[in-house]
């Protein structure tokens, strides 16, 4: 049985492996939360500093670059604070330390819903999706227990609701009707990814048109997601 349209809760993580996954897999959902008043958090867990088909472009100047466009895209959806994981793009492991982190702003920001990847997701190809849904899901378990990381300063926390986005297993849908060009714009804040991601080549002349190309395809596909009416869809994990 599908779900349909949590209350908007008070606060929400969504944590991404790179800038931009977030506003692919839910920016339109915290969107429509940040409108009715939710606090809403971004975590990017890595650098981003691999995400280009140029070989010339400086991995540290990009990453640089990748940043800001997260922090644009944020403000776009209404986001009240971007955090940055800082790992190394291409190579995010689920390691004791990683973990640690996570549960740091889990324990910190104290969500009611955590978003992240589906790591059960087959023929996933990137590792750092993988990678990303289990670390979080690791760390959403050691956040909520006591004798984990018992040295961090602020208390276990448990939340009552995660969100699976490119889920391999779809139960949950949110209804985003007029926040999908707002997902549109913020997606498009990350102008290093035009070409490599969203198939605009800002030197073409047809660049105009690749946008359009572009917007028109998230928005056939939030509206195949809802039978026709915009939507976002999740995997929904309720017994945390």
């Amino acid at each position: 049985m599908t779900t349909l349209d949590l209350p908007a809760p008070t606060r929400a993580l969504a944590i991404g492996a790179h800038p931009d996954d977030v506003e692919f897999g839910c920016g339109a959902t915290l969107a429509k939360w940040a409108a009715t008043g939710s606090e809403t958090h971004i975590l990017v867990l890595t650098d981003g500093s691999k995400g280009s088909w140029d070989p010339k472009e400086d991995p540290q100047v990009l990453a640089d670059r990748r940043i800001h466009e997260q922090a644009l895209a944020a403000a776009k959806l209404g986001t009240s604070k971007i955090h940055v994981g800082g790992l190394i793009d291409g190579e995010l492991y689920n390691g004791r330390g990683e973990r640690e982190a996570v549960v740091a702003v889990i324990r910190r920001i104290k969500p009611d819903i955590v978003l992240t990847h589906d790591p059960w997701k087959r023929y996933r190809l990137h590792p750092d999706h993988r990678a990303a849904g289990y670390l979080v899901l690791d760390s959403i378990v050691a956040a909520r227990d006591p004798h984990y990381f018992s040295h961090l300063k602020d208390a276990p926390h448990r939340p009552d609701q995660i969100l699976l986005f490119e889920a391999e297993e779809v139960d949950h849908l949110e209804l985003v009707d007029e926040f999908v060009d707002t997902k549109i714009n913020a997606l498009l804040a990350h102008h290093s990814q035009w070409r490599s991601t969203m198939g605009i080549d800002v030197a073409s002349p047809d660049a105009d048109a690749q946008r359009f190309s572009f917007a028109s395809r998230i928005r056939a596909e939030a509206e195949s997601l809802g039978g026709g009416r915009p939507a976002e869809a999740f995997k929904r994990i309720a017994d945390v």
